[in-house]
């Protein structure tokens, strides 16, 4: 019998705190009617932020809270929409966080912050401008777009990207590009690695810069570029890919550390440059 009441009161127990935490986390659902090119704007202080597209001129923010020491304003300016987590007092990281799902109209131009993220963006074609500290962050699927992204330590991914004015500052995250191609795609980090996977198409200017990390591109082989690389304290390994030299460069060339060369037609500019990483180039 004893043991019995022991198993009611922890089952009782159980059931609870299941209803203290279904309390505590609610969901609210906000809707805005926008016109073309309308401007969103979200700003979390903890938590999640993920964007995918509407069907029709809708803007639609589900947010779930996860405690009652956040609220969510939200305010809408004609084409404009904004919305904020406002952090009651004695809120943490952990009630303060609000997990964010929007749909936006594919031409909407969004404006997402999160400390701690993730932050997630696809499908768009209008400007995607991501900022967090230590927020992962993963854009793919975009196109005719400017794409900025700006995280201190946050892992970065970015896939299937065309016709994008891509630049990314990031101080100690990884960095990853895949299919990313356009006129600008610039990205700069101070010890972070950098890969990119793809052909530098788009006869566009491409700039990946890293003081302290490493820097690694893998091209097909049928790719058109020209390509300065050059790690000062580094070491820079064009592979097995097979390159027209350059005679004419405004630095010396040193083997290992310093090179510059043309595959097919150089329809694209690309820089790869590194302080004290490593330069890596193979073939797809």
């Amino acid at each position: 019998m004893l043991r019995a009441n022991r198993v009611i009161q922890i089952t009782g127990t159980a059931a609870a705190l299941l209803c203290i935490m279904a309390i505590a986390e609610s969901r609210r659902d906000y809707r805005f009617t926008v016109g073309p090119r309308a401007n969103i704007s979200v700003v979390n202080d903890y938590g999640p932020i993920s964007v995918r597209p509407s069907t029709g001129g809708q803007v639609v923010v589900t947010a779930t809270l996860h405690s009652d020491k956040v609220e969510v304003d939200n305010d809408q300016s004609g084409n404009r929409v904004q919305i904020h987590s406002h952090l009651l007092p004695g809120a943490t990281q952990e009630t303060g966080t609000v997990d964010y799902e929007l749909q936006v109209p594919p031409d909407a131009s969004i404006t997402l912050h999160s400390s701690t993220g993730p932050l997630r963006a696809e499908r768009l074609n209008g400007d995607v401008t991501l900022e967090g500290a230590a927020a992962a962050v993963d854009v793919h699927d975009i196109s005719d777009a400017h794409v900025h992204v700006n995280t201190v330590s946050g892992e970065i991914k970015l896939g299937n990207i065309h016709n994008g004015h891509v630049e990314i500052t990031s101080v100690s995250g990884p960095v990853s590009l895949t299919d990313v191609s356009g006129p600008k795609v610039q990205v700069n980090s101070s010890s972070g690695r950098i890969s990119y996977a793809g052909d530098f198409g788009g006869g566009g200017e491409y700039l990946l810069v890293s003081h302290s990390g490493d820097i690694e591109a893998t091209v097909p082989e049928g790719a058109s570029f020209d390509v300065t690389a050059r790690s000062v304290r580094g070491s820079v390994d064009n592979g097995d890919l097979q390159f027209q030299p350059k005679n004419h460069t405004f630095f010396s060339q040193v083997p290992g550390s310093a090179f510059a060369g043309t595959m097919g037609k150089a329809a694209s500019s690309v820089v790869l440059r590194t302080f004290s990483g490593k330069i890596h180039l193979k073939k797809r």
